[in-house]
């Protein structure tokens, strides 16, 4: 065992006492007046409430899917592993399969509750300052974002050891493929149930609220408006939690896979280990990062949060510098994870160019809605198409650049992707927290608004709402370009473990034949896939949101009181109604992910002639770049036409005399059409196409037994 391997413990037992010293901070600050302590309750019950009705749905189909896979897996898989029978292999990957859908849920949680116990809090702390407001945000996101990635670490490193990684790793990696799977399976639904649920509630209280009855946002006669702060904290920490768990397993996972035939040239277990201690690196680099934000009073949120980011990132490099110097010895491989670590930078950059109101894409898109909804939509189509450029450079740049370091080294080229993919995920903690800081602050906004701060607070929440909206899609472009790196990583893990199958070693099954018709049509239904699950995702939204709005415009009918200020509304029916439709409508989109690999495979295995372990290949390899590409077109594009809103709201929109175009003018109500429109891509559709992407990959490593034939 590597002596620096002690990194591995040390970082994930130091990142959940850090995490726990955090809650306590966060914890022990007050929680505003008993009207902000009121909402702040409600909005965790109905959260609370959710998500257990979420994860207990998850968990009957999770037992369901570990049966199957353990059945299909002891009976098809064939023996693929000297000493143990296809039924051991069956009911391990079963077993590993559950254990990661159990840790990815447990991260779901996680990220739910610490959100929704800092929002309140945050409301709090900006009666006070920007500095106290943005301290708690950050803090409360920390909190998620490194017991999250320290389970993730743990788990993998505790299942690998317990499936025989000391005295057989050149197998372990193989059957724990089933983890990764396991938490990619529950992140899908995660991500599609709270992001239905999220983007529902906030169009039906946006068109009825903003639109309709000419109310601000988050006031409190909206009906609606409870169910949409609730959905910030199960779509975009819950989910996203949940998300960037199974990113961090499932790319570590195939990156030792890709070892195994280096350790098996050399005897060295460190090929193996190198993953787990570059992860754990990352999370001190992090850890030190947080400590380095310093907000001050009259400055952007967003340069105190970079400022932390970029001593994460620095420190990174040095992380990874000790790392390949006491494992590998091999610089090459250091050159492949800088390339990793810079793309994270540059993607940073490029999506607050695409995103951030400072700059040209969404100021264009603000002008446009000068002249109305349909040029606003046209405008944020256009660019959220254009970013696909940007996002397809930056990951084939960092593809090449990585490959080619990697054949410099003297070991296969994809073990370069795989150290850029683990340098990327180096700062996965920090960048977590800054996702979490967003919905904390857009409730905190939300709390001020409901119980009546004043203007003066509503300054301080707005400034770190719009923050918040950069840090999420920031988030977003993060997990998508992670998604693309590990792309090439977990095709060549597939091809590995397929040559592992059928020769009994590594690196004979390496070529996809595109003039095979399997091939061709495997491709040509991975696409259709991606399309399929946007279309089901992006409808579920709109048939979630149409029982909402009914419902709004029901009790603003019964009860003119509302309006008027002079009686409640039902909040409790809203959400109820959002948590039952949410919960049905994720269903079928996510069983479309999990069983069309699976279908392809076994339909083209049993018709001879064919190979369907080829066809299986394309579905991934395309799958996975459809999936990338939506996803950046729907996040960007979403995100844009949501911070085009904002400048309008923020009176930076002036007509050609000079004068503020502002909240509730033509402009406005075309932003906030625009916004709609791009809610369930930024929110739903596009961060469940990053799940989508990494599901392709597990599920088809863990049934690739299905798909050989030996």
């Amino acid at each position: 065992m590597p002596g620096i391997f002690w990194v591995v413990p040390a970082a994930g037992v130091i990142s959940v006492i850090f995490a726990v010293l955090l809650a306590r901070n966060v914890l022990k600050r007050p929680t505003g007046t008993p009207k902000m302590k009121e909402i702040g309750d409600i909005i965790f019950q109905a959260a609370w409430v959710f998500l257990k009705r979420q994860y207990t749905t998850i968990a009957i189909y999770s037992v369901a899917v570990a049966i199957i896979i353990g059945v299909l897996v002891g009976l098809l898989g064939g023996t693929e592993v000297e000493g143990l029978s296809q039924f051991d292999i069956g009911w391990r990957t079963g077993v590993a399969f559950l254990v990661g859908a159990v840790c990815s849920g447990v991260a779901g949680f996680i990220g739910m509750y610490i959100a929704v116990k800092s929002n309140v809090r945050c409301a709090a702390a900006a009666q006070k300052s920007l500095t106290e407001a943005v301290n708690v945000a950050l803090r409360g996101g920390a909190v998620s974002g490194f017991l999250i990635t320290a389970l993730s670490l743990i788990g993998v490193t505790v299942i690998f050891f317990a499936y025989g990684g000391a005295t057989n790793p050149q197998i372990a990696p193989h059957l724990i493929v089933g983890f990764g799977f396991g938490a990619s399976f529950v992140a899908l639904f995660a991500q599609l149930g709270g992001g239905i649920f999220t983007k529902a509630a906030d169009v039906g209280a946006d068109l009825v609220g903003k639109i309709e009855a000419g109310i601000p946002e988050d006031d409190p006669r909206n009906p609606a408006v409870i169910a949409d702060l609730v959905g910030d904290n199960v779509g975009d920490c819950a989910g996203r939690g949940a998300d960037l768990f199974e990113s961090t397993a499932a790319e570590n996972i195939g990156a030792m896979i890709l070892g195994i035939a280096a350790y098996a040239a050399t005897g060295n277990i460190a090929w193996i280990l190198f993953p787990l201690c570059v992860r754990g690196f990352g999370m001190i680099a992090s850890m030190i990062g947080i400590f380095f934000v310093r907000a001050k009073e009259n400055e952007n949120a967003m340069k105190a949060l970079n400022r932390g980011y970029f001593v994460a990132i620095a420190l990174s490099v040095v992380g990874m510098a000790v790392t390949v110097y006491f494992m590998l010895d091999n610089w090459w491989l250091f050159g492949a994870g800088v390339v990793g670590i810079a793309a994270s930078v540059v993607i940073i950059f490029i999506t607050q160019y695409y995103t951030e109101s400072r700059f040209k894409p969404v100021r264009d898109i603000a002008e446009a809605s000068k002249t109305g909804p349909a040029t606003n939509i046209i405008m944020g189509t256009a660019v959220g198409f254009e970013t696909t450029l940007a996002t397809a450079l930056v990951i084939g740049i960092s593809l090449l650049l990585s490959f080619w370091m990697g054949d410099m080294s003297g070991v296969h080229g994809a073990f370069g992707t795989a150290a850029a993919t683990m340098g990327m995920l180096m700062t996965c903690p920090y960048v977590l927290s800054m996702d979490t800081f967003g919905p904390i602050t857009d409730n905190a906004n939300g709390i001020n608004e409901m119980a009546g701060a004043g203007p003066e607070v509503r300054k301080v929440t707005d400034r770190l709402d719009a923050v918040g909206n950069t840090t999420k899609a920031l988030t977003k472009g993060y997990a998508m370009v992670s998604a693309g790196l590990a792309a090439f990583l977990l095709f060549q893990a597939y091809l590995d473990r397929v040559s592992f199958i059928k020769y009994g070693e590594s690196g004979l099954y390496n070529i996809v034949d595109i003039a095979r018709i399997e091939v061709f049509v495997g491709a040509l239904l991975a696409v259709m896939i991606v399309y399929l699950f946007s279309s089901w995702a992006i409808k579920a939204v709109g048939k979630t949101a149409s029982k909402i709005i009914e419902e709004v415009r029901r009790q603003f009918r019964a009860d003119p009181g509302i309006l008027a200020g002079t009686s409640k509304p039902d909040y409790a029916r809203a959400v109820d109604i959002t948590t039952r439709a949410g919960l049905r409508e994720m269903i079928a989109p996510g069983l479309l992910v999990v069983l069309g690999p699976i279908i392809i495979g076994v339909v083209f295995r049993f018709i001879p002639g064919y190979d369907a372990a080829m066809a299986v290949a394309a579905v991934l390899m395309v799958g996975t770049i459809g999936g990338i590409m939506m996803a950046s077109y729907m996040n960007n594009g979403g995100g844009a036409w949501d911070n085009a809103k904002k400048m309008i709201e923020d009176g930076q929109l002036k007509d050609d005399e000079g004068n503020v175009i502002g909240k509730g003018s033509f402009a406005h109500q075309a932003a906030v059409v625009g916004d709609t429109v791009g809610d369930p891509l930024k929110d739903t559709a596009g961060p469940s196409l990053h799940v989508l992407v990494k599901l392709l990959a597990t599920v088809t490593l863990v049934m690739c037994p299905l798909f050989v034939v030996v």
